[in-house]
């Protein structure tokens, strides 16, 4: 198969050629102890990436034997979840780091932390809670 050919020319339309990117900034539900400060989530074609902003409202959640209890945070509103399965994502808050998991479901639960524990505001002063960042890019089958 030839991708190119001579007398083909790469235009501005050419280059921009594709399927629309459609953006949604609603519909993300915190969990309890999480407060969302942000969403966008961006589809084009079968190709799906959610920008996830939350603020920590809850304790703080501790490190035990070098890693955090599951923690659910967040849900994916519905049209902007996997469709195939649970997938892995990656969050930070400027100071801890790790991996997290959103399921078919759209429930986005923190799995691993570098081992650094997340500050809650209900055991910090008032707004000393963490914000935390999990960005998932993945590709749905419909």
């Amino acid at each position: 198969m030839t991708l190119w050919q001579p007398g083909m020319t790469i235009t501005a339309g050419r280059l921009n050629d594709g399927p629309p990117v459609i953006t949604t900034d609603s519909g993300l539900v915190a969990a309890s102890g999480f407060a969302v400060n942000d969403f966008r989530g961006y589809r084009c074609g079968r190709n799906i990436t959610l920008d996830m902003y939350l603020h920590r409202t809850g304790t703080d959640i501790p490190v035990t034997g070098g890693n955090i209890n599951d923690t659910q945070v967040c849900t994916a509103p519905p049209g902007w979840r996997p469709t195939s399965g649970t997938l892995n994502g990656s969050w930070d808050d400027g100071t801890a780091q790790g991996g997290f998991v959103i399921g078919t479901d759209g429930i986005c639960t923190l799995r691993t932390s570098n081992g650094e524990l997340i500050r809650g505001d209900a055991t910090a002063p008032t707004g000393n809670g963490r914000n935390l960042r999990l960005h998932a890019d993945f590709i749905i089958d419909n």
